[in-house]
């Protein structure tokens, strides 16, 4: 090999677990300066709520908490054109971290930004998503949620800080991989 492309490839190498750090500290900004954010009339509307369904070409009315994850990753240039408004198009098929509270593979442990889903039993879909913040204890995690409440519902009103557990969770899954976004 060549010193040059040798050199290349070693600084490459070199800088790609900073790059996931930079992305997950972008990710983990990004969602923490949303809280707060609440729904102008309590029917998915709202300067900020409306700014995050335009991400997946929808205006007001429309459940919103998977537009606020793609929204999130947006502005920190993670490639979101598989993530729609839909809660499910949000798990990263190609990275599963935990399902239902079991790891995934061995050493598989959640980080701030990646993604978290949730099942609705009643209707037999993923209903809801949102992101991980941190780890609390073995049980719980905090997340940073779109379109919830204090409560956690599906169909809230505004971005919320929020205490979850991890065998309630149905899948976390990561975007920001070290192979790149």
């Amino acid at each position: 090999m060549k010193k040059p492309l040798f050199l290349a490839l070693m600084a490459a190498l070199w800088l790609l677990p900073a790059s996931r750090i930079a992305a997950q500290t972008c990710i983990t900004q990004a969602y923490t300066s949303q809280i707060g954010v609440r729904e102008r009339t309590g029917r998915n509307d709202g300067r900020e709520v409306e700014m995050y369904l335009h991400t997946c070409g929808l205006g007001p009315g429309y459940a919103w908490c998977a537009a606020f994850v793609k929204w999130c990753y947006m502005q920190c240039g993670i490639d979101t054109r598989h993530i729609t408004a839909w809660a499910a198009s949000c798990i990263n098929p190609h990275h599963i971290v935990m399902k239902n509270g079991t790891p995934a593979y061995a050493g598989a442990e959640p980080q701030a930004g990646d993604n978290i889903t949730f099942w609705d039993y009643a209707h037999q879909r993923v209903a809801h998503t949102g992101l991980y913040d941190r780890r609390i204890n073995e049980t719980f995690y905090e997340s940073v949620e779109g379109n919830t409440n204090e409560g956690g519902s599906a169909e809230g009103d505004g971005v919320y800080r929020k205490r979850r557990s991890y065998r309630a969770t149905y899948i976390i899954s990561r975007w920001i991989t070290t192979y790149g976004q």
